[in-house]
């Protein structure tokens, strides 16, 4: 197959290890008073005691918030609502607290979640640059979360490869402390659009500050954004699940690529396929958003969300599954 091309020479690849979609399991519109009117989407799952929690951006009257919902058999989701409200005026999450992404570290919980002071017009309330990563604690999964104002993880900074956004991306344990794949945006001269790329930031606790590695983990010409990992024990291969950004008239989330390594710490941009796209999702044909995925038995359940049909909006989306089966490994190069 070959790769697919797009107009401004931004890399693809034409490898592919694609997944098999069920379709949509969360659909927007019924949440909790309103909170998801206008749509549901950017989906972390996490599993604890047989339970799955879903956190996902629920677009509501005031704004975006992450919200929470249940479910036993990843199938039939039960909306509970926020679980996290808009910062004071003035405060770097004032307008969203969206995207959380837990971590759980003994008996303790950790919440990075993405802030801003910006977002578009009413009604849509779309978050807007600058992405911030913040922090919240919880004694459960269940939360409840409360922010910790006082620890700043990281913040975009002038000059570098983050300098308008670095939020949140999943966070891994190692012997030499945890690692935490950030989404990382900035400006080029000469580009008419933003580059995208995951960084590295590294701390040894977690209720303090991160130290931000000088280079990304892949160039900044990947244009992907956020991050969900697994570890193939079999083949002591990790792989990384993130949003690509395909342009066409305009940028939108067009299909989740994987990258592999056996090394956290190196990452070779030329490993990487297609996982889903327009081609083998179920109910959109062009615009595929943000992964999460969790192991469920011999297989590995993919969560991302998309609107329906052939639209590329940032609203009225759904939260979709679909199954990768295990082991992982990855796809043969020609």
């Amino acid at each position: 197959m070959k790769s697919k091309l797009y107009r401004d020479g931004r890399p693809s690849t034409s490898l592919r290890m694609d997944a098999t979609d069920h379709g949509i399991v969360l659909r927007f519109g019924d949440g909790p008073d309103r909170c998801d009117y206008l749509g549901a989407r950017d989906v972390w799952v996490y599993e604890e005691d047989d339970t799955y929690y879903m956190h996902y951006d629920a677009a509501g009257p005031e704004g975006w918030l992450c919200s929470l919902a249940v479910s036993e058999d990843m199938l039939t989701w039960e909306k509970k609502g926020p679980i996290l409200d808009f910062g004071d005026a003035g405060e770097d999450d004032s307008k969203s607290a969206s995207y959380g992404v837990t971590y759980r570290d003994g008996e303790d919980w950790h919440l990075f979640y993405l802030g801003t002071p910006n977002v578009s017009p009413a009604p849509d309330l779309v978050p807007s640059f600058p992405y911030n990563t913040m922090k919240a604690k919880g004694k459960g999964p269940r939360g409840p979360w409360m922010k910790q104002k006082e620890v700043v993880p990281f913040r975009p900074k002038a000059g570098t490869y983050y300098s308008i956004t670095a939020s949140p991306g999943q966070v891994i344990k190692t012997d030499e402390g945890y690692i935490q794949f950030f989404s990382a945006t900035t400006e080029v001269p000469g580009k008419a659009c933003v580059q995208r790329t995951l960084g590295v930031a590294r701390t040894n606790d977690l209720d303090r500050a991160w130290t931000v590695d000088p280079q990304p983990m892949v160039p900044i010409e990947e244009q992907i954004e956020n991050s969900t990992l697994y570890f193939e024990e079999s083949n002591g291969t990790w792989f990384l699940f993130t949003n690509h950004i395909g342009i066409e008239e305009e940028e939108y989330t067009d299909a989740i690529w994987v990258y592999w390594t056996t090394d956290l710490n190196e990452w070779d941009p030329e490993n990487k396929a297609v996982v889903l796209d327009g081609s083998n999702c179920s109910f959109s044909s062009r615009c595929i958003g943000l992964p999460s995925v969790v192991r469920a038995g011999d297989r590995l359940a993919l969560f991302y969300d998309a609107p329906e049909g052939n639209s590329v909006s940032h609203m009225k989306r759904h939260i979709g599954l679909a199954w990768l089966d295990l082991p992982l490994t990855p796809p043969t190069k020609s």
